[in-house]
């Protein structure tokens, strides 16, 4: 019997004031048994990277604990390893000095750190490479030595933060199938890994299961097992439709009992999908052609436009936020409003959007009203600001802040002058 590796119960984190908190994460509960890989997915902003860096003991949970087979992290000390997006080397060492480092700090002698870095040098094939700089390295050889890094100790549990997105496709699917084999012939002592990832088929590939975070705040909302055997094809009906079920998910705000989609009010201090106007017509014009007719399976067309998971999740929403498309099942289906929108010119596509903007937007509307309201119509965007970075970190007010403004030029709701700092109302006199 599989017996619980890590139990993470009711983890939160937040920042801010205890009486007036800004959530990261909240009750967070999972558990991770033996010979799980679980691979975790979310839209952006949704605390997948906290999480796992609570879980390394990087950071501290504000509430809740986590547990090695029942027991605390303080008295058990399980060996983590973490390996990140960026292979973080220090480039002043060399590949084995490196690779070194984590057996170092865990007091290993001289002659046992270099004898077991050179066997996973060996491992994670960089063979020959031990004298090598990390200048001298290309990227996926330089990840290859922060897998090597981490794999040294022997980590009881291997956390995985976007290992593969900042390399290319082919080194990705290299070092992706070199590590899956060292895991399935057990040749590596690891019990567990746990992956963040923004690719849905990288997560369906490798995981054996998928957890699903929704935002703000950063909460579990659906965990999928995946019983395929390895090496998986992602041409089968079974893979396309677990790929389907995930797209579903992540897009869903709010599951209904039946699956049915269910409308969600937002409020001004909602995270804006960091997208530009070119990009959101350039998906619409391409779903409202041939061979969509503007309903299209999300997967498909996120395939033929060249999206990521991480590049067409924002799409999809700000698009079904400003109600130019739904989405259910799987599929992407224009609204009347949003075929509208494809099929006007450019001075009709303002009109339309920007009542869509005022419609479906509060802090657009909210901006404009407060301008209206003014006698110059005008105000510092630190004025908006301030209000924002109540309700979010001071990073993400000022990207939300940044979009609503390029979506409100965009629609002539409002202007903004960079030099004074100012919004004004379209047609407000910006000077005194």
């Amino acid at each position: 019997m599989t017996k619980d590796l890590l139990t993470i119960d009711a983890i939160s984190k937040w920042y801010g004031e205890a009486q007036k908190p800004t959530f990261i994460l909240s009750q967070i509960n999972l558990t991770v048994k033996e010979n799980e890989f679980i691979a975790i997915l979310g839209k952006s902003g949704c605390g997948k990277s906290t999480f796992l860096r609570i879980l390394a003991g990087l950071i501290p949970p504000n509430e809740g604990k986590v547990l090695y087979q029942g027991l605390p992290f303080t008295a058990t000390f399980p060996r983590i390893a973490m390996v990140f997006q960026s292979h973080a080397l220090l480039p002043w060492l060399n590949v084995l000095e490196n690779v070194e480092l984590g057996l170092e700090a865990l007091g290993f002698s001289h002659l046992d750190r270099k004898k077991r870095s050179l066997e996973a040098i060996d491992l994670i094939g960089l063979d020959g490479y031990e004298s090598a700089y990390p200048k001298e390295l290309s990227g996926g050889m330089r990840q290859r030595v922060g897998f090597a890094r981490a794999l040294v100790v022997n980590p009881d549990i291997l956390l995985l933060d976007e290992p593969f997105s900042a390399l290319d496709i082919l080194t990705a699917e290299n070092i992706r199938n070199d590590l899956m084999e060292l895991w399935i012939e057990k040749r590596i002592p690891t019990k567990a890994i746990i992956m963040v990832s923004h690719s849905v088929i990288e997560a369906i590939a490798l995981a054996n299961r998928l957890v699903i975070f929704n935002h703000d705040p950063g909460r579990i909302v659906k965990e999928i097992e995946v019983p395929l055997r390895y090496p998986r094809d992602e041409t089968s009906l079974h893979f396309k439709n677990l790929i389907d079920t995930v797209y579903t998910t992540l897009l869903t705000t709010k599951e209904l009992p039946t699956g049915a989609k269910a409308k969600v009010a937002i409020g001004i201090g909602y995270r804006l999908p960091n997208i530009s106007i070119h990009k959101l017509q350039g998906l619409m014009d391409a779903l409202i052609e041939a061979p969509y007719h503007g309903k299209a399976d999300i997967f498909a067309l996120a395939e033929s436009e060249n999206l990521s998971a991480n590049d067409s999740l924002p799409l999809f929403e700000a698009l079904e936020l400003l109600g130019f498309a739904k989405i259910s099942t799987g599929d992407i289906e224009l609204t009347p409003s949003g075929k509208v929108l494809c099929e006007a010119d450019i001075l009709e596509r303002k009109k339309v959007f920007s009542y869509h903007l005022m419609r479906h937007i509060p802090l657009a509307a909210h901006i404009y009203h407060t301008l209206q309201d003014l006698p110059k119509q005008r105000s510092p965007r630190q004025k908006f600001l301030k209000e924002l970075k109540t309700y979010m970190s001071t990073e993400e007010a000022i990207e939300t802040l940044s979009v609503v403004i390029n979506w409100g030029r965009y629609a002539e709701l409002f202007a903004y002058d960079t030099e004074q700092d100012l919004l004004s109302l379209e047609d407000s006199e910006t000077e005194e």
